[in-house]
């Protein structure tokens, strides 16, 4: 990647990110019992999905009358910016969740061995979840938002200034520290102290940045917003790979979960290119 240079226009694209960033974040702290009641609070979870509903009608607008757009981009719609095509979106949905499930074999082989596979075969558990507001926020509400905001919406801006490499490494920091709000949440309604909210809001802004990349990713190479969307509501349903849980195992048990992990991870490395080369999804928008 070559360096930035840190002209005016780069500067207005990150600080267009940086606004993008507040208003998403700010809309979840516009009601009077947004900081007072828990975030999994009915009341508060119906009162988000507005939030970041009427959010994600304003920040498109912004994009088109503030946004720096290459010369190739223009060519493009404003829906094509934003990832929303029809060509290539059946291998959008399939092949990005494909690999990121290559990607957590250990976590999914942990999953078959605690017997919650067997969960997804029942039709109960799929019409309960769908009637839960919590699963629908952490599977379809916030994927859908966060990649919305933070991938296609300020990825269009910040590639034409800084270039595609380092936009998949700059485009996560505004979705990580976007993260940090929930720090304020742990404090104020005495969930934790403070220094145990910090280090647990440390560790989310590591792993968020770290998955926001690979989201970034993925959305520049198949120039489809599901792709991201649905790797990010695996992971959600997934969680942070419970790695402790794999010394309960016996040592044979053990040792057959850690190769699962190793071969998981070598896959999904070798793979990455491959399924999501831009020909496999028609993607001429973005390069990569």
């Amino acid at each position: 990647m070559a360096p930035i240079i840190f002209e005016l226009a780069v500067w207005q694209s990150i600080l267009l990110c940086l606004l993008f960033a507040v208003i998403y974040v700010g809309s979840l702290y516009v009601w009077l019992n947004s900081v007072t009641k828990n975030r999994d609070h009915p009341e508060t979870i119906k009162q988000r999905f507005m939030s970041v509903g009427l959010i994600s009608v304003i920040v498109p607008p912004l994009l088109w009358l503030f946004g720096t757009t290459s010369s190739s981009e223009k060519a493009h719609s404003i829906f094509e910016w934003l990832g929303i095509r029809f060509s290539g979106v059946l291998a959008a949905f399939i092949l990005p969740l494909l690999l990121t499930m290559i990607l957590f074999t250990g976590p999914l082989a942990l999953h078959y061995m605690d017997g919650v596979f067997r969960l997804y075969l029942e039709p109960k558990y799929w019409t309960t979840s769908f009637q839960n507001l919590i699963w629908i926020r952490n599977h379809i509400a916030a994927p859908f938002s966060e990649e919305f905001i933070f991938r296609a919406c300020m990825l269009p801006v910040l590639v034409p200034t800084v270039g595609p490499g380092w936009a998949v490494f700059l485009c996560p920091l505004f979705f990580g520290v976007a993260h940090f709000h929930h720090m304020i949440e742990r404090v104020v309604q005495g969930q934790h102290e403070v220094a145990d909210a910090l280090k647990q809001s440390v560790f989310q802004l590591f792993y968020t940045t770290v998955f926001g990349a690979y989201s970034a990713f993925l959305f520049l190479r198949t120039g489809h917003l599901m792709a991201p969307v649905i790797a990010h509501a695996f992971c959600n349903h997934m969680g942070f790979p419970a790695f402790n849980e794999i010394m309960g195992f016996q040592q044979s048990v053990r040792h057959r979960i850690i190769a699962c992990f190793v071969v998981g991870l070598v896959s999904w490395w070798f793979l990455l290119y491959p399924l999501t080369s831009p020909y496999l999804y028609g993607n001429t928008v973005y390069e990569l």
